[in-house]
């Protein structure tokens, strides 16, 4: 954890007092319970499947769409931990389908189901296809195993939202936020508990994950100048979702507390220490030609002794990016003294049936006619967050380097 921690600007782990304090705690409730974790072979997911994996759990299954992934989960799990007492398994299933459907009716008995599976990026509202996958995957398959978990007396339920939740201005925060909606109504027939956190460091398909990328290609890093976010580790993702699930009272949200620890950076900031980590100092290309070419054109002679590598910094004009993060709303209660660094949300079961019941069956209607509109979801989502800050710029992450 500690070259991530370098990379991220910082030195110290987030949640290593928490966890210490409550450890033995953790290992007692984990070794006696059986778990089911949904979307396990994503980054947050593999985090979280190993935190509960090398604390002995009596079952743990866990599932995935991505086999991939699946097998090197296992391979690390193998390599680091070895094996357990208890019954370990993994599936390749996707959570919409009826495989998993069936696979939930021969087992489903599970203390602990924690679903990490989700539509993250920005990006996946460029199109109305996508979007829809987004809606499927974020809100209507966390109610749809919510309502299995019910109707097979799972002890707690717990799911992932988002810190861009709150005061949402992209889809998928909105998309999580309504979502967390969703999970309120389920509350009053199961436990159920959430994490917000910030950006986890070099996970799939992240900013910083596309840097390794592009030192393996031999291509520019890319990256806003303007855009600042929190960071943590993949570890203390996994951290913050076990803690959030174990001790978490029904309805409760757990966030990283802010702390000089915990500090808002900028990507252009980051690819910096992470350039300098590896022995480069950056060249400032003027626009995306010259960064492309920065190789093939040798820019810099052969003779320069310095390491060069080309950068390519500007400012953010897509659709949906946020300028700061923020993890609640001035109109959330919270406990900050319960834990050293987690703060929680408390909640109530705060929820609109009718606009709830509106929404399903909006999008249920344009699924059965195959045809819809991105201004038809957005109307949809207007209707259930009234202050919905989304602004079209009609440009997008994918039209850029």
């Amino acid at each position: 954890m500690s070259d991530i921690l370098n990379l991220i600007g910082r030195n110290k782990e987030l949640f290593k007092n928490d966890i210490s304090k409550y450890d033995l705690e953790l290992k007692q409730i984990i070794q006696n319970s059986s778990f089911l974790v949904l979307g396990g072979a994503g980054s947050i997911g593999q985090a979280v499947t190993k935190e509960i994996f090398k604390r002995n759990p009596k079952k743990l299954h866990v599932v995935d769409i991505s086999e991939n992934n699946m097998v090197e989960l296992v391979r690390d799990i193998r390599s680091s931990f070895g094996y357990i007492d208890g019954d370990f398994k993994t599936f390749a299933l996707d959570i919409g389908s009826l495989e998993y459907d069936s696979f939930i009716k021969n087992d489903g008995k599970y203390d602990y189901v924690l679903n990490l599976s989700a539509l993250k990026h920005v990006r996946s509202e460029k199109d109305p296809f996508t979007l829809m996958r987004m809606i499927e995957t974020n809100i209507f398959n966390t109610d749809k195993t919510l309502e299995q978990s019910i109707n097979n007396g799972v002890k707690k339920y717990f799911c992932v939202s988002t810190d861009k939740a709150a005061n949402p201005v992209n889809m998928m925060g909105a998309s999580k936020k309504i979502m967390e909606m969703f999970v309120m109504r389920r509350s009053l027939k199961i436990k159920v508990s959430m994490a917000r956190f910030a950006n986890v460091a070099f996970s799939d398909g992240s900013l910083l994950y596309g840097f390794n990328q592009r030192i393996q290609k031999k291509q520019a890093i890319v990256a806003p100048n303007d855009i600042k976010r929190y960071f943590v580790t993949p570890q203390e993702s996994g951290e913050l979702c076990l803690m959030s699930c174990i001790f978490g009272e029904n309805r409760d949200i757990y966030f990283p507390k802010l702390s000089e620890d915990l500090h808002l950076i900028s990507f252009a900031d980051i690819s910096l220490i992470y350039l300098k980590n590896l022995g480069y100092e950056p060249y400032l290309c003027k626009d995306e030609n010259e960064a492309r070419e920065f190789f093939s054109k040798k820019t810099i002679s052969k003779s320069n002794k310095l390491k060069l590598w080309p950068c390519l910094f500007s400012s953010s004009d897509t659709t949906g990016e946020k300028d700061f993060e923020e993890f609640f709303t001035t109109n959330e209660i919270l406990d900050m003294s319960r834990f050293e660094n987690l703060g929680v949300i408390k909640n109530k079961a705060i929820f609109n049936e009718d606009k709830l019941n509106h929404f399903k069956n909006q999008i249920k209607a344009f699924k059965k006619k195959l045809s819809w509109s991105k201004e038809e979801i957005l109307k949809e989502f207007f209707e259930m967050i009234p202050d919905f800050g989304h602004k079209e710029t009609g440009k997008y992450l994918d039209g850029k380097m």
